[in-house]
Order: C-alpha cells, then sequence, then structure tokens
C-alpha cells in the first residue's frame, strides 16, 4: 500500500471529499459547494486524492466528474484488521478486568 494514500487521507478536507463522493460521482463544482474555500483550493485537494489513486477524474467538454475508486481503500482496510482485532482483544480484557472488580 502506498504512503500516499496515508498522506491524501490526512487531511479532513480529503476526508471529506471521500465521504461525498460515497454516494457516487460528482462534479468538482457539487463538492466544492460543500466548503468555505475556493473551487482551485478544492481542485487541489481533489488533485492530491487522485494522484494517490483514491478518485479518478473523468472529464465532459468543460465539466469534471469525479468517482471514488475502492481499491486502495480495500487495501488500506486489509491493513488495518489486524490492529482492529488487536485493539478489541484488548478492549475485551478490560472490560473483564473491570467486570471482576465490579463482583
Amino acid at each position: 500500500m502506498s504512503t500516499d494514500v496515508f498522506a491524501a487521507l490526512a487531511s479532513p478536507v480529503r476526508r471529506e471529499l471521500t465521504a461525498l463522493l460515497l454516494d457516487g460521482p460528482r462534479p468538482v463544482n457539487d463538492l466544492a459547494a460543500h466548503f468555505a474555500m475556493s473551487r482551485p483550493s478544492v481542485s487541489e485537494h481533489l488533485r492530491v486524492l487522485r494522484d494517490a489513486g483514491l478518485v479518478t477524474e473523468q472529464r465532459h467538454g468543460r465539466r469534471r466528474i469525479y468517482r471514488l475508486e475502492p481499491a486502495p481503500l480495500r487495501e488500506l482496510s486489509e491493513w488495518l484488521t489486524p490492529y482492529e482485532r488487536f485493539w478489541r482483544e484488548k478492549l475485551a480484557d478490560l472490560r473483564r478486568l473491570l467486570d471482576e472488580e465490579d463482583l
């Protein structure tokens, strides 16, 4: 998995953009309307996501439509799964310990 994915998702704006794209492809102007920043600034965030492989851009004349790409997110999820199990087990151990103290 590319470190670009982590770097791209480090920004709250870019995480919000990916969340907006969960519902399907959207034009850049529609995405930009959700932020209190200029359209070129939103386009720069989209470029970072595109460079990381998280979104693709399709041009229709002057319109640019962005689509979320699932492969990098799937890779990220697979990478995180062992850590999720680890923390789930640690929290279950903590719960058992606290339950024993209540007895």
